[in-house]
């Protein structure tokens, strides 16, 4: 559905749009509901060019008569029965303003009117697509009223009749319907076609009002191709019954065709002339002269054939201002021809034969557009001269009359007169600058960066690497030592003064603890360590562990640990002391032990590095401790296994210091199923 409010503000000429908005704004004074209705609705939405105007009120529209003339309307005729004013606005518009009515048929062609609703009156006309309106009232300002689906059958090009009795109660819709036929190239519907036939047979065209007949007689001239209309009129019979001494023979065709490609190159410079007084002294260009003054009384609108009389008379009045001293120089009389009536520039261009007016037209239409080219465009978009600036269109009107006057020859001339019309420079955009950091400061930051990056690397590299167990044999008694990610312990916090240390770096070493088993399942025990440096004390440093004794059997323990993989031991150990804790394995299976107590589940241990082993920080004065030397310990390495075991219980007795617990190292190969029932001692120190 398209817009009607953007139709009616860009589809209509200037002048027709000032017409509708005189109309409308009298009709608001007289209190009055006013639309647009009939050929202007269909033209709007096929897309045709609109040539006259229909207006309906609700109303009598008679009484607007004297206001419409004091707005500068031009009464070209008017007809009491069915309160209809025939205008001529300013500009040349013809409108017609009727009142909303119904009409009924007594006898054929012999109407009676009924004064009622817009929606009644679209209800009560010829043909679908005429049967369509457009509110042009406060609030509802373009609304479409629709009341017959006319829409659909200008989409579908058909012709429908409103009434199934259209052609018999008024016959002269067989008239109009060959006429739109010939104008829009539609098609009557199936139905409409068996009806208009059928009312052709029983010879109903003597019936044909005068009032209609005056109206299909001035409408040939207002049509675009006459000629075609008047030759589909004939070959149905219509001229006869509209006026049979009027026929296409009397035509002058060829002047006809010279006048249409004179009024394009009119409407191409801009004057848009109405051909229909010009056709209609063509169309009856041989018609006796007796034959030619009844078909002037025939006619509609009075005020048609009274402008179609004065051509000869408006032209020489045009020629005499065109001559004139006042009017010599281009400028002037390319004005003259912009602002001039366009039917009188018409009406000379094509009868003229003087050739000083001759010369002033071949100017006109073919020598002074070419001076629009040399308007400085470029020159002024350089100067900031742009069309949203008010004025721009005046200033390019104003250079080219200078052109076409022989002026501005030169870029400076141009420039000249460009100068006041140019808007002062915009002002320099305003640049923020932002205070750089130290060099220093800039590295510092961008190694933290590093750092968190690396370390969050790590973590999220061991946490893939969960993978493996490790089962320690410390002779003696079987000890499944099975330390698993998910048995977590709470940490005790350092105490004052001392700071958590990796354990791996006091007992094994920094970079031989950084050899962790990154192999899964299917991977040999023995597999060589990891690189060392600056990347395995990151990685081992992600951790704080706090400083331990290694004389304690946890210690041993990962002592075994280091020997499995190979790491060194360290240059000053020390010896055990009795006094030091004891590491305890409980039989996770016991009813005694504080896991089975408390009723924690079984939970399959996950694969680890090594460097994730858990550790047991005692608390005490570690910096100033001499260093102990680990009891020897023969390590058992088991064979590895696919397949993950379940982690046993470790529980610790007897520490005196804060311990903080990690992620213990996971084994590789599963754990013994025999548990030692007690701890092993401790050496003494020597």
């Amino acid at each position: 559905m398209p817009d009607y409010i953007y139709l009616l503000e860009n589809r209509l000429p200037v002048p027709q749009q000032n017409a509708l908005r005189t109309v409308r704004d009298l009709a608001r004074e007289a209190q009055m509901t006013v639309f647009l209705t009939g050929d202007a609705v269909r033209d709007l939405t096929c897309g045709n060019p609109v040539r006259d105007l229909e207006m309906v009120v609700h109303g009598n529209a008679l009484q607007l008569k004297k206001a419409l003339q004091g707005a500068g309307a031009a009464i070209w005729g008017e007809d009491a029965a069915s309160r209809t004013l025939y205008l001529c606005m300013p500009g040349n518009v013809r409108l017609d303003l009727a009142s909303s009515k119904r009409a009924e048929y007594p006898k054929p062609g012999k109407p009676v009117f009924h004064w009622t609703s817009i929606q009644e009156d679209l209800r009560a006309r010829d043909f679908t697509v005429n049967a369509m309106g457009i509110s042009l009232n406060e609030g509802s300002y373009g609304l479409l009223m629709d009341p017959t689906n006319g829409v659909a059958d200008i989409e579908a090009r058909v012709l429908r009749l409103v009434s199934n009795y259209g052609f018999l109660e008024n016959p002269a819709l067989m008239v109009r319907a060959t006429r739109l036929k010939a104008r829009l190239s539609f098609e009557l519907e199936e139905r409409t076609q068996t009806r208009y036939e059928n009312a052709k047979g029983e010879d109903l065209a003597g019936h044909i009002s005068e009032h209609e007949r005056a109206r299909e007689l001035e409408q040939i001239g207002h049509e675009e191709e006459p000629l075609k209309v008047m030759h589909a009129l004939e070959a149905e019979g219509w001229m006869q019954h509209l006026f049979a001494a009027w026929t296409a023979a009397k035509a002058d065709v060829e002047k006809l065709k010279a006048l249409h490609d004179l009024a394009v190159e009119l409407q191409v410079q801009g004057v848009h002339p109405d051909v229909s007084a010009a056709q209609m002294q063509l169309l009856t260009a041989k018609v006796a002269a007796k034959d030619l003054a009844q078909l002037k009384k025939e006619m509609l609108r009075p005020g048609f054939v009274e402008q179609w009389d004065k051509l000869d008379a408006h032209a020489a009045e045009f020629a005499k201002v065109l001559l004139s001293k006042e009017n010599a120089s281009p400028s002037a009389t390319y004005n003259l021809f912009m602002s001039y009536p366009a039917e009188a520039i018409l009406w000379l261009g094509f009868t003229s034969k003087q050739a000083t007016v001759k010369e002033k037209f071949e100017n006109f239409l073919k020598v002074w557009p070419q001076a629009r080219q040399k308007v400085p465009y470029a020159l002024m978009l350089e100067m900031r001269i742009t069309p949203e600036l008010p004025g721009y269109q005046e200033l390019v009107k104003s250079i080219f009359l200078q052109l076409i006057d022989g002026g501005l020859t030169t870029t400076e001339e141009m420039r000249a007169v460009l100068e006041p019309h140019s808007p002062p420079a915009p002002p320099p955009p305003v640049t923020i600058k932002r205070t750089r950091a130290k060099k220093g400061a800039d590295a510092k930051a961008k190694a933290r960066l590093d750092d968190d990056d690396e370390d969050s690397d790590s973590l999220d590299s061991d946490d893939e690497d969960e993978s493996d167990d490790l089962d320690i044999d410390l002779g003696g008694d079987d000890l499944d030592l099975s330390i698993g990610l998910d048995d977590v312990r709470p940490g005790a916090a350092a105490a004052d003064g001392e700071e958590d240390d990796v354990f791996a770096r006091d007992s094994v070493g920094d970079d031989d603890l950084d050899s962790d088993d990154e192999g899964g399942d299917d991977e040999p025990d023995d597999e060589p360590p990891a690189p060392k440096g600056k990347a395995g004390r990151k990685r081992t440093g992600a951790r704080s562990e706090s400083r331990g004794d290694a004389s304690t059997a946890f210690g041993a323990g990962l002592k075994a640990l280091a020997l499995k993989l190979d790491l060194e031991e360290p240059s000053d150990p020390a010896d055990l002391d009795e006094a030091d804790p004891t590491l305890e394995v409980e039989d996770p299976e016991s009813d005694e032990s504080p896991r089975a107590q408390k009723g924690a589940k079984h939970v399959p241990a996950k694969h680890a590095p090594a460097k994730k082993a858990a550790v047991v920080a005692a608390k005490g004065k570690a910096a100033a401790a001499p260093a102990h030397k680990a009891a020897p310990v023969k390590p058992v390495v088991q064979a590895a296994a696919k397949k993950a075991v379940p982690v046993k219980a470790v529980s610790m007795k007897a520490v005196p210091a804060k311990t903080v617990a990690r992620k213990p190292a996971p084994v590789h190969a599963p754990a013994k199923k025999a548990a030692a029932k007690k701890a092993v001692p401790a050496k003494k120190h020597r």
